[in-house]
C-alpha cells in the first residue's frame, strides 16, 4: 500500500502547489449561486414603450398623464413619445422599444360617447416574458383609467386594450437558440483556441515557433484566426441544425443567412481574442479547464440568453453591458426571430469588433517570447 500512498501524496502535493485550483473550485459554486439566483424569475422592469397619441383630446391627455404616473411609480416601463407611428414601429422592429402604445384618432370622441374606444398595444412578442408583462401592465393601466372615469354606460363601452403582435408566435426553443449558438462558439474557442496554446506549452511544442523570427502579433494573429475559423464553422453548423430543429421561419433566406454568418464570424473573433488574452500568461492547462465553468456562468446567463435582462438587478444589468455574450445574443435574436437588417445590429457588431481589437492588442502586449 505504500506505493499507492506515494501516488496519493504526489497528487495532494500537486494540488497544494496550485492554490488557484482550490480557489476556483470554491469560487464556482458561489458565482453560480449569485448569478443564477438573480438571473431568473425577477420582476421585469424598465421596459421601453413608445407612446403615439393621434387624438390629443382631453380623455387622451388623461390617459397619458395616468400612464406617466404609473411609469414613474412602478418603473415597469418608460414612455418614449413619438409623433410618427412609422418611426415608433421602426424603433420597435430594431429593438429600441419593447412595445408601442397607440391612442388612435377619435379616441376622445368615442370615450365621451361611450362608443367602445380602443387603445392598441403593439408589442415585440419574440420575448414572451417581456410581452406578457407589458400586456398585463397596460391592461392594469386601462383598468385604473376606467375606474377614474365616471360613465353612465355599461362597462363594455369603456376603453379597452387591443394587443397587436408584430411577429409570428415564437416558442421558447427558438428563443433559446441564439444563446446556444453563442455557447457552441465559446466551447470551441475554449477547446480549439486558448487551451491548444497551453497544451503546446505543457508539451514543449511552443519552443518550435518561439525560436523562429515570427513576431508576437503574427503569432497571436495566427492562433486567433485559426481558432475563429473553427469556432465559426461550429457556430454556423449549429445555427443550421438548430434552425431546422426549432422551426425558425425563413431561416435560410440569402440575405438573412448572410447577416447570421456575419454575426457568427465577428463573435468568433471576439471570443477567441478574449480567451487568448486570459491565457496568454497562464501555464497550467488545469487552470483553463477550471476557468471554463466560471466563465460559462459569468458570461452566458447575464447575456439575456435564457431570461430577459430587464428582470435583472442593477448590478447584473451593469455586468451585462460589458458582457461579450450580450451583443451576439441580441444580434442573433434580432436576425433569427425578427428578420431585421444590419441597422438593428450595428451597435452589436461595433462592440464586438472594438472588443476584438482591444483584447488582441492587450494579448500582444502581455505575450512573452520565452521558453
Amino acid at each position: 500500500m505504500h506505493r499507492a500512498f506515494a501516488i496519493i501524496e504526489r497528487e495532494l502535493l500537486r494540488l497544494r502547489r496550485a492554490p488557484m485550483l482550490i480557489v476556483m473550485s470554491l469560487l464556482l459554486p458561489m458565482v453560480q449561486l449569485v448569478i443564477l439566483g438573480h438571473a431568473f424569475g425577477g420582476k421585469v422592469r424598465h421596459l421601453k414603450v413608445g407612446l403615439v397619441d393621434q387624438d390629443r383630446g382631453v380623455p387622451a391627455v388623461r390617459l397619458r398623464e395616468l400612464s406617466n404616473a404609473i411609469a414613474a411609480n412602478a418603473q415597469t416601463y418608460e414612455l418614449v413619445p413619438y409623433d410618427d407611428p412609422g418611426q415608433a414601429l421602426t424603433a420597435l422592429r430594431n429593438g429600441r422599444l419593447n412595445g408601442v402604445l397607440t391612442i388612435p384618432p377619435g379616441f376622445s370622441r368615442r370615450t365621451l360617447a361611450g362608443n367602445a374606444p380602443q387603445v392598441a398595444l403593439i408589442e415585440d412578442n419574440t420575448d414572451t416574458f417581456v410581452s406578457a408583462t407589458l400586456a398585463g401592465t397596460m391592461s392594469g393601466l386601462l383598468g385604473a383609467y376606467n375606474s377614474r372615469t365616471p360613465t353612465a354606460h355599461r362597462i363594455a363601452t369603456q376603453p379597452t386594450l387591443e394587443l397587436v403582435e408584430v411577429y409570428p408566435y415564437v416558442p421558447y426553443v427558438q428563443y433559446l437558440l441564439p444563446g446556444l449558438i453563442v455557447m457552441s462558439i465559446f466551447m470551441m474557442v475554449m477547446i480549439g483556441g486558448g487551451i491548444i496554446y497551453l497544451d503546446d506549452k505543457a508539451r514543449g511544442l511552443h519552443e518550435g515557433y518561439l525560436v523562429t523570427p515570427i513576431s508576437k502579433f503574427e503569432l497571436i494573429l495566427g492562433f486567433n484566426v485559426s481558432g475563429a475559423i473553427k469556432a465559426a464553422l461550429v457556430g454556423i453548423a449549429l445555427m443550421i441544425a438548430g434552425a431546422l430543429i426549432a422551426g425558425v421561419p425563413n431561416a435560410f433566406a440569402p440575405l438573412k443567412l448572410l447577416r447570421l454568418i456575419a454575426v457568427i464570424v465577428v463573435t468568433s473573433v471576439a471570443l477567441v481574442s478574449m480567451m487568448f488574452l486570459l491565457m496568454v500568461r497562464m501555464s497550467n492547462p488545469l487552470m483553463a479547464r477550471a476557468m471554463f465553468g466560471v466563465l460559462n456562468t459569468l458570461l452566458y446567463f447575464p447575456s439575456g440568453a435564457v431570461y430577459p435582462q430587464e428582470a435583472f438587478p442593477s448590478w447584473l444589468r451593469a455586468m451585462a453591458v460589458v458582457d461579450p455574450f450580450t451583443y451576439p445574443v441580441h444580434a442573433l435574436k434580432s436576425v433569427l426571430l425578427k428578420d431585421t437588417g444590419f441597422a438593428a445590429i450595428t451597435t452589436d457588431l461595433t462592440y464586438l469588433v472594438a472588443f476584438s481589437v482591444v483584447t488582441m492588442a492587450a494579448a500582444t502586449f502581455l505575450f512573452k517570447r520565452e521558453l
